[in-house]
């Protein structure tokens, strides 16, 4: 009954206004960028993967994190269960055209994920410790709010920030590391959700700076293992590769029909699972990554903007196609089995126990990259909304450090009490994602003029293209009067931790 109704409820908000809303504004920031990300990609890769080693790239001065910490935070804050489990459950549910429409909006979202990284810079904050910390809440708040005198952008802000925070109580990635466990080793899935929420705790416990070191760490790795174990299987069944292209091409247009285990599915669902699963894994339009980037020490936000883009391509483009060509290809999306059990069962396939083991290895990495960035996407939100109140701020984080794990073992539970399966999982993170999608969005097309303003200064002074104009400001604060008004506010904030502490809190 309850996964009845929760369904219904996901396929109106998932309808086609909101599913045109969001193709539009991906549409309407790739068109008029002159499709930059894929006009200027091998600037991109120059810029982002082929810096990676480079002083600039590592250079933590005067913030946060480095720049390279921040996409491995990003990276590892999307490439999580969307790419295991929601993949396949796309594919389980819209059929082999989902595909087709995943890599759609992953087209627009490298440019989105561009925009919305760029803006997160752009109007960035310091705290009264001197760390950096933007986002989508930031440019809600000072760009529409402040800069355009529109108090919609302090609604917006709100808006946001409340149905952001709101997505931990969808159980993070808990329920497809507990779903992976269970059939790769037999292991009860509340039993795993335990453990896994006492390892979290030793993860997040220290905050930012043990996330990005364990991120930089592993992220890398997990990313180039999954990669080559999906590549190898592919290559085994590359002679059902002709046919898997033509079904994601032919039915993304006319549905599928039903075929083995798989029930059939009409065109919108198709275009709603492909999307909806785009926007779930790389996050482009969702705003969660623009909370990290922020905290990068960037030279100019398009810069760190580039980053946005290259985690949408590694995401997406590379390791959800990895994954759904192994599936269709071994012809096991057709047995009826839906989310990570779909992803093994490809795996077993080909590689037999070891696939098996394999996957859910790649699940408890994915997980915890995934979960602990979303930790920190989390405590930039209450940076912004406490900002004016340090003590408590403090308190709060402290406070959300323990409830934070927590819902990962309801969710979990809930689901497997109640004899349900992945389906309503992906339901509930459906559901979800829809506020902080449509406000997100909505905000980046209220502020189209300003990105475009940076990008073309980035242009000018980056690329060579146009004339640079000297008094244009790359940061908010740059600007001199808005920056007396930003070192009031903190000094203020300052003077009122340091009568708590007695000293401003390293």
């Amino acid at each position: 009954m309850l996964a009845e109704v929760l369904n219904r409820i996901s396929s109106f908000l998932w309808g086609t206004p909101f599913l045109g809303f969001v193709i539009l504004v991906g549409l309407y920031f790739t068109v008029g960028s002159g499709f930059f990300t894929l006009t200027h990609f091998r600037h991109i890769m120059k810029k982002t993967f082929g810096s990676i080693f480079s002083k600039e790239a590592n250079d933590i001065h005067a913030g946060q994190v480095t720049p390279f910490e921040a996409v491995c935070i990003a990276i590892g804050g999307c490439v999580g269960s969307g790419n295991i489990g929601g993949v396949a459950t796309a594919i389980a549910v819209g059929g082999p055209g989902a595909v087709f429409w995943l890599w759609i909006w992953a087209i627009f979202g490298m440019m989105v994920k561009l925009v919305e990284t760029a803006l997160g810079c752009h109007y960035r904050s310091k705290n009264e410790r001197g760390e950096y910390f933007g986002g989508s809440t930031y440019f809600m708040e000072k760009g529409i709010g402040r800069e355009m005198g529109h108090k919609f952008g302090y609604v917006l802000a709100v808006a946001f920030g409340i149905g952001f925070v709101a997505q931990f109580l969808g159980g993070s990635q808990a329920y497809t590391i507990s779903e992976i466990l269970s059939e790769s080793f037999h292991i009860n899935m509340i039993a795993t959700t335990l453990i896994y929420s006492v390892i979290l705790y030793y993860v997040i416990w220290k905050g930012t700076p043990r996330i990005a070191k364990f991120s930089s760490r592993a992220v890398p790795f997990m990313t180039t293992a999954y990669l080559l174990g999906g590549l190898g299987l592919i290559f085994i069944n590359i002679g059902n590769m002709p046919g898997v292209v033509y079904s994601i091409f032919h039915d993304a247009f006319t549905g599928t029909a039903a075929v083995g285990g798989f029930v059939g599915v009409a065109v919108s669902e198709t275009i709603k699972m492909g999307i909806a699963r785009s926007i779930n894994s790389n996050e482009a339009g969702q705003g969660p990554s623009p909370l990290i980037h922020g905290s990068a020490n960037t030279i100019h936000p398009i810069k760190q903007g580039l980053w946005g883009s290259f985690e949408v391509f590694i995401d997406t483009i590379i390791v959800c196609s990895v994954t759904a060509l192994s599936i269709l290809s071994t012809g096991i999306w057709t047995s009826g089995q839906a989310g990570a059990t779909l992803t093994i069962m490809a795996y077993e396939s080909a590689y037999g126990r070891f696939g098996t083991l394999f996957i859910g290895m790649m699940g408890i990495l994915f997980g915890l990259t995934t979960t602990s960035g979303w930790f920190t996407y989390y405590l930039a939100i209450f940076n912004h909304a406490l900002r004016y109140k340090p003590i408590l701020r403090d308190k709060v984080v402290k406070i959300f450090k323990f409830v934070f794990p927590i819902p990962n073992i309801i969710i979990v539970s809930s689901i497997v009490l109640t004899g349900n399966g992945p389906e309503l999982f992906w339901t509930i993170v459906d559901i979800s994602l829809v506020i902080p999608v449509f406000t997100n969005l909505l905000a980046l097309f209220i502020l189209r003029k300003k990105f475009w303003a940076l990008l073309k200064d980035y242009k000018a002074r980056y690329m060579g293209i146009g004339k640079t104009d000297p008094n244009f400001y790359v940061f908010y604060e740059d600007d001199p009067e808005v920056n007396e008004v930003e070192e009031n506010i903190r000094k203020k904030i300052r003077l009122e931790a340091e009568r708590a502490y007695g000293k401003v809190k390293a």
